[in-house]
């Protein structure tokens, strides 16, 4: 038995599908080595490693000196250069401070963004807003809202905290 014939219209569809598909393919092997797709994977992981680290630093659990010790040591981890220098000089005096004070903090990040990025030189400048929660070890606890911008410098193990500074909040005009 014999197929049927296709008729010009069939033909036409599948001519229209093959060009769809090949036009599919070169954009989308012009895509992956685009400059603009690598600047923005680039951007994307300076915010997400900035966004984790900053909640990181600005989080502490001090109920007791095993957990600041563990909290200091995230700290050390979110950064590198100066801040991690300075963070490492006064590890000893932090540990005994926060173990007295016994407060515990939780940093949560609700807005971040770049406002700079140099892919080559590998640092970047992240500006965020930070609700932390403080629970003190005695009274009433409460929430405060910060503004920090954060210099970030790409390492070996992805984007990394090197400069930490508090914005001040303005009255508006």
């Amino acid at each position: 038995m014999n197929a049927p014939a296709k008729s010009p219209g069939t033909w036409a569809v599948l001519l229209a599908a093959v060009l769809v598909c090949a036009f599919g393919g070169w954009s989308y092997a012009q895509a992956k080595g685009d400059d603009t797709l690598a600047y923005a994977k680039s951007r994307d992981a300076a915010v997400a490693d900035g966004t984790r680290h900053l909640a990181r630093l600005t989080s502490m659990d001090g109920t007791g000196a095993a957990r600041v010790k563990s909290g200091l040591t995230a700290w050390l981890d979110a950064s590198t250069g100066p801040l991690h220098d300075r963070l490492e000089g006064t590890r000893a005096k932090d540990t005994e401070a926060l173990t007295e004070s016994g407060a515990t903090a939780r940093g949560k990040v609700t807005d971040a963004a770049l406002t700079a990025l140099d892919e080559r030189a590998g640092t970047a400048s992240l500006i965020a807003t930070v609700d932390v929660e403080v629970t003190p070890r005695t009274g009433k606890g409460g929430t405060e809202r910060k503004r920090f911008e954060a210099a970030l410098v790409r390492t070996g193990d992805g984007w990394k905290v090197t400069a930490l500074d508090a914005l001040p909040v303005g009255g508006g005009a």
